[in-house]
């Protein structure tokens, strides 16, 4: 039988995710992201890359699961970046053990964060290659409205991704502005009168 409460619990942990900051930004200097807001991204950027794979069997529900909760711990251990990680020890098995312990679908979510940190099937590659150009596109978000410092942490994250797909996803981000989507042609007669006849 369910133990509804620690459902409860769960959701409300989880919650704490929108809460934590991820540190990075404070040494980068400018920006600031939630863990929540970057797994959000995450979970498109693992579901983009799934869909560019040219492996068939591929498992797009797998890596799915993979980017939603591959920093959940976080919401236990916090977001510590590489500087903190140097001097802290960082019980993230521990955190999932004690939350998954909890639940009564706990093991799937554990099986899946075991199968993620490994990194030996596709699935496992494609979802930290997500992880990673997360960063990366946070970082040219940052780079694009004057951060110099972002340009000089780009060449590691792009030599930690493991796919070809994501190479070339990394390849195209760091290629285009950041407001290409939306502004286009910053010349366009659209941003002085919207189209409009009159001045007004």
């Amino acid at each position: 039988m369910e133990d509804f409460n620690k459902i409860a619990d769960f959701l409300f942990e989880v919650g704490m995710l929108a809460k934590t900051p991820r540190s990075g930004f404070f040494f980068l200097g400018s920006g600031e992201q939630s863990v929540a807001e970057h797994t959000t991204r995450t979970i498109y950027i693992g579901y983009t890359l799934a869909r560019l794979a040219k492996n068939q069997n591929i498992n797009i529900d797998k890596i799915i699961k993979m980017c939603i909760f591959h920093d959940l711990s976080e919401a236990r251990v916090s977001d510590l970046n590489y500087v903190h990680q140097k001097y802290t020890e960082k019980k993230e098995s521990e955190a999932v053990k004690d939350l998954t312990n909890t639940l009564p679908f706990g093991q799937e979510i554990a099986d899946i964060i075991s199968e993620y940190e490994k990194r030996e099937t596709l699935e496992a590659k494609i979802a930290k290659d997500a992880d990673n150009l997360e960063f990366l596109i946070s970082l040219k978000e940052q780079m694009d409205i004057g951060n110099i410092r972002a340009k000089d942490w780009l060449p590691a994250i792009e030599k930690r991704l493991l796919t070809e797909g994501a190479k070339n996803v990394a390849k195209a981000i760091i290629s285009r502005d950041s407001d290409q989507w939306w502004f286009g042609d910053k010349n366009d007669e659209w941003w002085i009168n919207r189209n409009k006849n009159n001045s007004a």
